[in-house]
């Protein structure tokens, strides 16, 4: 392997690569038409806010990537690159941030759009200390509103870096040996305050290559969100005269994908069903994978999943290579906001939505610099996909308890984003397992 270096940048030219990267990055990238390639290619991920982030994790694959703090989303990730143990670095994704936050109250009196109305940036981003950060804490320049030619800013310490123990990441037992290890993944959080709750913006990227964006909130129920009604709220304190109004977190991530660099991304719908014949020993199940051609909003269901595929850049077993997207529980939501702009959206719009990608389309609604506002809009010329950007939208409906009086225990929502056919095999092979590819050997 060699390295070259100069004026802050790491060139790393190998075929196979397990890279910890520093300030302005040159990395290498294989790319294959018709196979995995022999030769690297060399691609700058360069950082224009602040130095990037690189890290090892357990199975020595590892993860870099550029970070900002947008005024409005927050926490923004782009240029994002996995690079599996003794193999090129893959990217992934060109950026992934929360792309809408909205909080309508179940009586009707009040919704609020929160992050392009009040932004997780800004005065509203929280600065940390080490009893919300167990890892490291990254500082950065703080605009106080915008890009602070009003009203100035400051450097501060917003972000946290962690490795965290994911647990058992495998175990098997053959032949009377055990091969166990446990995991771990790189985490980053953001603490934003806005109005009463406190949002805790995540991103974990697994050893494995999974990624899983996740909201928290916790702070404080809202004094002005009571009601007399019982069944818009839940009695909070003694007796039942103080009814909490029951309320949505309604969330969508925005996910610009680079799998394999930009272009020549395909999006996919798995879709199994019962087919009505009886095996001998249980019902008969079949399964396909449909190509979404044109910019589409799609539902979930039971046994559905969606993928980004590039069908140009291959494993070593010659699959294309792709990353599923699982969406967890979810309260299936229509944006208020959109509702009003779209009449003929069904109830509720989407549970995940294709884009082909526009550099005005930053957010899922309230969109202002775009001539379309909203998603809906965004993919009403249903243009082809290519340059595929995705928006998922998860939503928890909160009915409150006694217990969340005060503060509140953290409650999750999000997505699994999980490598399908990155690598031919897992990232971190145990000894003696390198030739399980395939179909075993009946005879071993």
């Amino acid at each position: 392997m060699k390295y070259v270096q100069g004026r802050g940048r790491i060139l790393i030219i190998s075929a196979m690569i397990i890279g910890l990267i520093v300030a302005g990055v040159v990395i290498a990238v294989t790319r294959a038409a018709g196979g995995p390639a022999d030769k690297p290619i060399a691609t700058t991920l360069d950082c224009a806010q602040n130095q990037p982030i690189a890290t090892a994790l357990s199975s020595g694959s590892s993860w870099a990537m550029c970070w900002r703090i947008d005024p409005y989303s927050g926490l923004t990730l782009e240029n994002i690159h996995f690079t599996p143990v003794g193999r090129a670095p893959i990217m992934v994704l060109a950026s992934l941030a929360i792309g809408q936050l909205e909080v309508p109250y179940d009586t009707g009196e009040r919704t609020t759009e929160d992050i392009t109305d009040h932004g997780f940036g800004g005065r509203n981003l929280q600065t940390l200390s080490g009893t919300e950060c167990a890892g490291e804490i990254l500082t950065t320049h703080v605009p106080n509103f915008g890009d602070g030619k009003v009203g100035g800013g400051e450097d501060r310490g917003v972000l946290c870096q962690a490795e965290v123990d994911t647990g058992i990441a495998y175990r098997a037992q053959s032949g009377g040996k055990v091969d166990v290890a446990r995991g771990t993944a790189l985490n980053l959080s953001t603490i934003s305050k806005v109005g009463w709750y406190e949002y805790v913006n995540s991103y974990q990227f697994g050893a494995d290559g999974s990624i899983r964006p996740a909201l928290g909130a916790t702070g404080d129920l809202s004094p002005e969100d009571y009601t007399d009604d019982p069944s818009q709220g839940r009695p909070i304190g003694p007796g039942d005269s103080h009814h909490a109004a029951s309320h949505s977190h309604n969330a969508v991530w925005r996910l610009h994908w680079a799998l394999g660099g930009r272009g020549g991304q395909r999006a996919e719908q798995y879709d199994a069903d019962l087919t009505g014949d009886q095996g001998p020993k249980s019902p008969e199940l079949t399964g396909e994978l449909t190509p979404i051609t044109e910019e589409t909003t799609r539902k979930i269901e039971n046994r559905r999943w969606w993928r980004i595929v590039n069908p140009a850049v291959l494993n070593e077993d010659r699959h294309p290579i792709s990353y599923q997207i699982e969406i967890g529980d979810t309260d299936s939501y229509r944006f208020t906001d959109e509702a009003r702009d779209h009449d003929d959206a069904p109830e509720p719009a989407y549970d995940i939505a294709f884009t082909e990608y526009a550099a005005c389309e930053l957010f899922a609604t309230k969109n202002r610099s775009c001539p379309e506002r909203s998603v809906m809009g965004y993919l009403r010329d249903q243009q082809a996909l290519d340059d595929v950007v995705s928006w998922v939208a998860v939503g928890f409906h909160h009915v409150v308890r006694d217990e969340d009086q005060s503060p509140m225990d953290l409650h999750w929502q999000g997505f699994t984003l999980l490598p399908r056919d990155l690598t031919a095999q897992r990232p971190d092979l145990p000894e003696g397992r390198t030739k399980i590819n395939g179909r075993p050997d009946e005879s071993r």
